[in-house]
């Protein structure tokens, strides 16, 4: 197989070849068709996120094609097409894993950051992990469902049934949610960052009601709102543009320092809260709406050797949407 593998924190991938990975028990092996780039990816790499598995082979939004079965393992079947998410096992037994909260297990494992992801020709999963794409025909548009499209989705289930949605940072996530939304008759407000016409023009061909800088005040106050970009700042700003009772989600794994705000302004009931990761529940509900919200991923795909190059784009901002790995 062929990888791009992080050695030490700060530095490039390497492009390696491996040996070929054989699953474990209740593990499969998938052929790798497609790995979206995630926010997440960069975390891991630029070590905002502590102590990952080194060397660590990133990428968490995997889409392949089952092609090997480790012992006990029956589904899915060899040739069925999976999707594979962050978050990659879980114990099983913790007090949150026997609540029906396993995002939050005590002793998970994490594709691409502490067990080997999808930047690369191979990879094994947690077969219980692995969810069958039937009728996801696209594996290239299909990848950013598995994180950009689960934690939004989770995201917006967290932010409760408001009509008036805002969305700071109109990147992956937010412009698979605008979709969803759209299907379910929510308003949208689209926050970027200030100059950025590109993704402003792009939230209102999704059905943005308004689009506007994160610095600006929308024109109407906000049922809640979802923050993606990884800006602390965004914080009190967020809590300034939604109503009394209104709700601001965090659905980034990292952010900056929250900087300190006025009482005033989470006051009369407004509420800040965050989101970690996902449950398979999400990701079974979530990959049955998005075929009925008709949604389309905006991707700009790249070679798996040009894996730092799609990085350093995501950093910049270079694209809409989603950046695409294909081995």
């Amino acid at each position: 197989m062929k990888a791009m593998v992080l050695h030490a924190i700060g530095q490039p991938l390497r492009f390696e070849e491996r040996p070929d990975p054989l699953p474990g028990p209740g593990e499969i092996r998938i052929r790798v068709e497609a790995c979206a780039v995630c926010r997440t990816d960069l975390h891991v790499v630029d070590g905002d996120l502590p102590d990952p598995k080194l060397p660590i082979v990133p990428g968490h939004e995997i889409v392949g094609i089952v092609d090997r079965l480790g012992s006990g393992v029956t589904a899915p079947a060899v040739g069925v097409r999976v999707g594979v998410p962050w978050l990659g096992h879980t114990c099983g037994t913790c007090p949150y894993c026997r609540t029906d909260r396993e995002n939050l297990c005590n002793d998970p494992l994490f594709t691409g950051y502490t067990r080997d992801g999808g930047f690369a020709t191979h990879v094994v999963a947690d077969a219980a992990f692995a969810f069958p794409l039937t009728g996801f025909d696209d594996p290239v548009h299909a990848a950013p469902l598995m994180c950009a499209g689960l934690i939004g989705w989770r995201s917006l289930r967290i932010a409760g049934d408001g009509r008036r949605i805002g969305l700071y940072g109109f990147g992956a996530a937010a412009h698979i949610l605008a979709q969803v939304c759209r299907w379910q008759g929510r308003e949208i407000y689209a926050f970027t960052r200030a100059g950025d016409d590109a993704a402003q023009a792009m939230a209102r061909s999704l059905g943005a009601r308004w689009a506007g800088s994160s610095e600006d005040s929308p024109p109407d106050l906000l049922d809640a709102a979802i923050i993606f970009a990884p800006v602390g700042a965004l914080v009190p700003a967020a809590l300034r543009a939604v109503r009394k009772g209104g709700r601001v989600v965090c659905g980034g794994i990292h952010m900056s320092d929250i900087p300190s705000f006025p009482y005033d302004i989470l006051w009369e009931e407004r509420q800040l809260v965050s989101v970690a990761n996902l449950t398979r529940h999400d990701a079974e509900e979530f990959l049955g709406i998005a075929p009925k919200a008709n949604v389309r991923t905006a991707t700009t795909t790249y070679p798996l050797e040009r894996a730092n190059e799609a990085l350093a784009d995501l950093r910049a901002g270079r694209f809409q949407g989603a950046a695409v790995l294909i081995p």
